[in-house]
């Protein structure tokens, strides 16, 4: 337990944080892992090979500082210049550094009044690192409600409610939305940038299992980013690779603040081999997408309210019990599923798609218990 003195040895900034809450990682063999949205199938063979091939002497180098194969692999696939792509440490270091590259912090000189180039904001409910990488800056916070069914409220109903900043120096929207999966059309969201004089981030993390993309935004507008992730689409959340794309002069600042080698080397490898092979997971992706709509009607015709969702997760409204009890009814039954205590999203589980059999076991699992109720 920290002391008075230790802790004064801290900054009070980072004694006042709360730090992100990741979902739980199973210490108990058997359980089913449907709390952390991530993909239910391996990466590609043409992958693990090339990720094994690279296990040797090169261990003991340096990766390339920028990525620069990666970059210009994805220069490729999204039709554009290297110059356009800034590679991370997953794309929560993307996040992270948009917030130190874009946002002031705020001082004293400023005092309480409001200044625009000290805010990050954000709609609620939305990913729930945004917050935390405004706290850990210094910045200001603006988070602005969705509409009730978790849609995006038009300019004209932003501009009368007054509460978005539309000078805000940096401003996320999750594309699909997390945690409801709804998700959003280029269109809509093409007024909105419109109007934003700021940086906007458009945060694609779920989009390869939506409808439709906004990456053109990033390519028509120069203070637009789009934000993707080998992570949850690509099966590699072990190593740690996301990415922008937007204008070269924000992607120059953006390189400026990162640390040196800051994507690994197996990383870099396991991603340029995974734009090598895109049939491979495409596939997946149609299989998660099926799974998905399945999984939906059968806990529909268990009462459960299920959202329509464009990603590899649902949020759903469980009967007779509140979500909360359910959340430990599940775990009990060795299935994890995911709560979060907003209470715009409180009485939902998040559900992450898995694959057929472990959607199977979850709806057994549900039947038990609700024959039990």
């Amino acid at each position: 337990m920290a002391t008075r003195k230790t802790q004064s040895l801290v900054r009070p900034l980072v004694r006042s944080l709360h730090a992100y809450v990741p979902g739980e990682q199973p210490k108990i063999k058997g359980l089913i892992k449907l709390n952390t949205n991530e993909n239910p199938y391996p990466p590609s063979p043409k992958v693990l090979a090339a990720v094994k091939a690279a296990v040797d002497g090169r261990l003991r180098l340096y990766p390339n500082p920028s990525a620069q194969l990666l970059r210009e692999k994805l220069a490729k696939l999204h039709r554009c210049k290297p110059e356009n792509i800034f590679v991370g440490n997953g794309s929560d270091e993307c996040l992270a550094l948009a917030v130190r590259t874009f946002v002031e912090a705020r001082s004293a000189e400023r005092g309480a009044r409001k200044d625009s180039r000290c805010v990050v904001q954000y709609f609620t409910p939305s990913y729930s690192l945004y917050p935390v990488l405004a706290d850990t800056h210094g910045a200001s916070k603006n988070a602005v409600p969705l509409k009730a069914d978790f849609g995006l409220p038009t300019v004209a109903e932003l501009k009368r409610g007054q509460q978005w900043d539309f000078n805000a120096a940096l401003a996320f929207v999750t594309t699909p939305n997390a945690p409801s999966g709804r998700g959003y059309t280029r269109a809509e969201l093409e007024v909105l940038c419109e109007a934003q004089r700021g940086v906007m981030i458009l945060d694609e993390a779920y989009v390869d299992f939506a409808d439709e993309n906004a990456l053109p935004l990033a390519l028509k507008y120069p203070h637009v980013i789009v934000s993707r992730t080998f992570s949850k689409a690509y099966s590699l959340c072990f190593q740690r690779v996301g990415y922008f794309v937007g204008d070269a002069d924000l992607i120059a600042a953006l390189d400026k603040m990162r640390d040196s080698y800051n994507v690994n080397g197996l990383g870099q490898i396991a991603a340029v081999a995974t734009l090598g092979d895109l049939h491979y997971y495409h596939a997946n992706f149609r299989k998660v997408i099926g799974t998905r709509e399945v999984l939906t009607c059968e806990l529909a015709e268990l009462g459960f309210t299920v959202l329509p969702s464009q990603t590899n997760f649902i949020l759903a409204r469980p009967p007779k019990f509140p979500a909360r009890v359910w959340l430990q009814k599940l775990r009990d039954q060795k299935v994890l599923v995911r709560w979060f205590s907003a209470p715009e999203v409180s009485d939902y589980l998040r559900i992450t798609i898995g694959t057929d059999a472990e959607a199977a076991a979850l709806v057994t699992a549900v039947k038990q218990i609700i024959s039990r109720a």
